[in-house]
């Protein structure tokens, strides 16, 4: 910052710079997870119609197995990565919930 509290034109040109990496970024996070829930939105349809239950517990352990080690090497934090992951978790099960009952199956 200058004296005058103004932030030097250099710093502005370099945030704005990162700023626009990191909206990059989150348009690209909002359509992968667009892609993620159109492809969930079909298990949620094959599983309604053969009535299995929306949820498969064992594979959500070796999920959020993977996806921690994933963190790890990725240099994430591995409960960060496991927190998102049972939050979208969380919806998708929703969404079968929802797509079983419109299809009358009562499998939970």
């Amino acid at each position: 910052m200058t004296q005058n509290g103004d932030i030097a034109p250099e710093v502005v040109a370099e945030l704005a710079a990162l700023r626009q990496s990191i909206d990059n970024i989150d348009a690209a996070l909002v359509h992968l997870l667009a892609e993620r829930f159109k492809a969930t939105q079909q298990v949620g349809q094959l599983k309604a119609a053969k009535g299995l239950p929306p949820s498969d517990p064992e594979r959500e352990r070796r999920q959020v197995a993977r996806l921690r080690a994933l963190a790890v090497d990725a240099q994430l934090d591995p409960e960060f990565a496991e927190k998102w992951f049972t939050f979208v978790v969380a919806e998708v099960i929703h969404h079968h919930e929802r797509i079983a009952s419109a299809n009358g199956s009562d499998a939970s």
